[in-house]
């Protein structure tokens, strides 16, 4: 992990706390370093308190986002003045400022259900005219997989996106960023989704009041399990010291 990175610890893990996630990552881009992006929440960081793996694959990333209201909270109660930074909007700058630029610099979409990160891909081409995106779902059979590594590895993209879950997308970009040195890595989670027009974000509203987990549930009420993770990290920021 990059130490000269200002950063503060949540449950143990590390935050890094800066006013332009984009632009850091740009620049680096731009000298030929790549970069592994963990977007950290609550869920995650409750996760990574029983999961060893998953710990030290968080602390080996070179940048750490505040990706959760809970994150945030929680660092605002240690005296800690940042802005939350959804994994999805950091994405979302990255494409638009790589589109921008022109460059045909490649983008790779990995992950989602068969159809999905193909139909994200060709909304934001339709969007950004300057993108040039190639995308692979993330249900493969170990040949399709090793298939799938090798044209990562020959296509060498600037930007990977992986929407495979927590912590599998984790584990996946540590074990394979090694074939794209110079890319920004990047677990979206179900952001495909989203940019597919299968799924929404929650409304402004729910954003501004850290309520958007409430608005998730309400579209998948099959993750209430995963959610009691959440009060159970709200009283860990309270009393923990």
């Amino acid at each position: 992990m990059n130490t000269k990175l200002p950063q503060f610890p949540v449950l143990g893990q590390p935050v890094h706390i800066l006013d332009d996630y984009p632009g850091w990552l740009l620049s680096r881009s731009r000298q030929g370093v790549g970069s592994h992006v963990v977007t950290l929440n609550a869920e995650m960081a409750m996760l990574a308190e029983r999961n060893s793996q998953l710990a030290k694959t968080i602390a080996s990333a070179e940048l750490v986002i505040p990706d959760g209201a809970g994150v945030v909270l929680y660092l605002r109660l240690k005296g800690k003045k940042i802005k939350r930074c959804p994994g999805i909007e950091l994405a979302e700058s990255l494409l638009y400022q790589i589109g921008e630029t022109n460059n045909s610099e490649l983008v790779f979409f990995y992950g989602g259900s068969p159809g999905v990160a193909i139909a994200a891909a060709d909304n934001w081409q339709q969007r950004m005219s300057g993108l040039a995106i190639a995308s692979q779902h993330g249900y493969l059979s170990e040949t399709e997989e090793t298939e799938l590594l090798t044209s990562l590895k020959e296509l060498q993209p600037k930007l990977i996106f992986v929407g495979l879950g927590v912590p599998r997308q984790e584990f996946w970009i540590a074990k394979n960023r090694h074939l794209c040195p110079q890319a920004i890595w990047v677990g979206v989670g179900g952001s495909f989704d989203i940019w597919a027009g299968i799924k929404t974000r929650a409304p402004a509203w729910f954003c501004d009041n850290h309520l958007e987990w409430l608005y998730r549930l309400y579209q998948e009420p099959w993750r209430w399990r995963r959610m009691l993770a959440l009060p159970r990290f709200a009283l860990k920021a309270v009393f923990k010291s």
